[in-house]
Parts: structure tokens; C-alpha cells; sequence
């Protein structure tokens, strides 16, 4: 049977923090999340023109 490993530092993963190490490597994974660091490529979106954008459909 193969071990799982922690997907931030490789260390082996801990059923209490799966699929994570620990509790840091959970907290590093969620602060990805929310500043961004994680993103999938796509077009550009002009925030001006959704700004503009008339709401009488």
C-alpha cells in the first residue's frame, strides 16, 4: 500500500490534516486559496466594461 504524501512539502500525510502533513501545510494550501496564488489561465476580463454594464435586460 502505497503512503500519501503532503501535495505542499512531501512529507507523509497525517489522517487528521489529510491530505496534509499538518496543520501548517493545511494553513500555507488555505492562504493560497485566498490571495490568489493558485489560477487557471484564461482571457483577460476588462472590469470596466462589466462595471459599465447596463442592468435593464
Amino acid at each position: 500500500m502505497s503512503m500519501s504524501r503532503c501535495p505542499i512539502c512531501t512529507a507523509p500525510a497525517v489522517p487528521a490534516h489529510a491530505p496534509f502533513c499538518s496543520r501548517g501545510c493545511k494553513d500555507r494550501d488555505l492562504l493560497q486559496w485566498l490571495g490568489e496564488g493558485y489560477r487557471l489561465p484564461g482571457e483577460t476580463i476588462d472590469t470596466e466594461s462589466l462595471d459599465s454594464r447596463s442592468d435593464t435586460d
